[in-house]
């Protein structure tokens, strides 16, 4: 027992080596992860008390926990099953590929990523691009929802800034989960967004067992309490209007929830732009008949610098204004859960389009329809001045003082995006931008088909 052993120097590093990682793993890497679990907790709490609707427990569970639920639901376990037998292969084939939706869908939250990363790079670039007015209820809105509620955000889609435009403004009300599409699956991208608590769906999918876990892994996390936001026209709008609605997410949220007694309220919110980046990307895929877009991250990344040198340069200048208006709130509980999710759907797209919110390029975007001869400065201050009284609250506020300087800069905004020009004293469309000025006036089209069938 006690005679001496040679052993080969690299064979003692061998074993030194092991020794450490079995110490590390077994006692230093556990003491290491409860100790920033619970600076996580400590944080997580202190947020907690300043969000009007703290963060759920769902939301802050491990993935690889939140995944080993997913895939041993009864609901995925019978789907497994049947993907066996449909497929004629084992049932663990079944279960991993299963495995494998699952890990594809859920994401790993990081409260830390979403509200100090995210949020403050959401501003940033929100507040750098646009001036942001948001409806004058929006607070009242939200605070008139009961704290046991799961809420839903149902938004119509005009531009990708409707994520970080809706994200910047729901920060002080809680992290918000987004169903986003296969563009974002690129590394690092889908990391991040994976850390913001957005979830990958593919939006072509028709296999039963996918649609089984994506539809289990949405009901859990409502049952839970997760604050989601969902776009169901399912894609940008090409025309500028909205488009009919797409049942799959709205219909999950409808199937029977006997695990929770939560209740779901819908929020309706209406976005929209003085200037829509991907404006004339969305009107070529119209044209085209597809949805094929031809944007690229170069022309992001350039279009980055280019605002960054007009910066440093001092001659930035933002877009104007993007608007977000929260409508009036729809609770599943008293909508009737057993009703058809068409007519769910109708309901939310009408309250979408009854808070939308009209500002003054899209407003004088359908004066120039009118009038394709063009129109005199002080013609459009007239109409402008008559319609505002019509609008109200729809639009930001403006004193009849400030009528004119504001026309005077959307045209200038207008001119930029090579909408308008001036000549011979008159305002009127670029040639061949017609379905450009139509796609911002469409936006706010429905008020005023409404207004002339009231006049009638």
């Amino acid at each position: 027992m006690t005679s001496t052993v040679e052993l080969p120097l690299w064979f003692f590093v061998l074993i030194l080596l092991f020794a450490a990682v079995t110490f590390a793993s077994h006692f230093l890497f556990p003491s290491v992860r409860w100790f920033f679990r619970r600076r996580l907790e400590r944080a997580v709490s202190r947020l907690n008390n300043r969000l009007v609707r703290p963060i759920e427990p769902f939301k802050l569970a491990r993935r690889y926990d939140m995944i080993q639920r997913l895939i041993y639901d009864p609901g995925v376990t019978q789907e497994i099953v049947n993907y066996a037998k449909e497929h004629k292969v084992p049932e663990n084939v079944g279960f991993e590929r299963a495995r494998a939706y699952a890990r594809e869908i859920v994401p790993s939250f990081s409260a830390f990523t979403y509200f100090s990363l995210g949020t403050r790079m959401a501003r940033m670039l929100v507040n750098s691009i646009y001036e942001v007015w948001t409806g004058p209820k929006n607070n009242e809105v939200i605070q008139s929802i009961p704290k046991d509620a799961t809420i839903v955000f149902i938004m119509n889609h005009r531009s990708n800034m409707d994520y970080v435009l809706v994200t910047y403004l729901a920060a002080q009300t809680s992290a918000l989960s987004y169903a986003v599409g296969e563009w974002a699956r690129v590394w690092p991208l889908s990391r991040l967004i994976r850390m913001m608590g957005a979830y990958f769906i593919r939006r072509k999918s028709r296999g039963a067992l996918y649609r089984k876990v994506l539809a289990r892994y949405v009901q859990m996390a409502t049952a839970g309490g997760v604050a989601q936001g969902i776009f169901p026209e399912g894609g940008l709008s090409l025309t500028g209007r909205l488009m009919p609605p797409k049942l799959g997410l709205l219909s999950y949220l409808t199937e029977p929830r006997s695990a929770s007694d939560r209740d779901v309220v819908f929020v309706p919110v209406a976005i929209n732009y003085d200037r829509v980046l991907e404006d004339r990307v969305l009107i070529a895929a119209a044209q085209r008949g597809d949805r094929r877009f031809g944007a690229r991250i170069s022309v992001v990344v350039g279009f980055i610098l280019r605002k960054f040198w007009q910066a440093v340069r001092g001659r930035y200048v933002r877009f104007g204004k993007a608007a977000v208006v929260f409508g009036t709130p729809l609770s599943l509980r008293d909508f009737g859960e057993t009703r058809p999710v068409e007519d769910l759907a109708s309901a939310l797209m009408s309250r979408i389009e009854d808070a939308m919110p009209v500002l003054l390029v899209p407003l004088l975007a359908r004066y120039f329809l009118e009038a394709p001869a063009g129109l005199k400065e002080d013609e459009l201050v007239d109409f402008a001045s008559r319609d505002v009284l019509h609008i109200g609250q729809h639009m930001p506020a403006m004193s009849p003082q400030e009528i004119v300087p504001e026309i005077q800069r959307a045209l200038t905004r207008m001119k930029r995006n090579r909408l308008v020009a001036q000549m011979d004293g008159r305002w009127c469309i670029e040639p061949g931008e017609e379905a450009a000025v139509a796609f911002y006036a469409n936006s706010i089209s429905h008020r005023f088909t409404e207004k002339d069938a009231a006049a009638e």
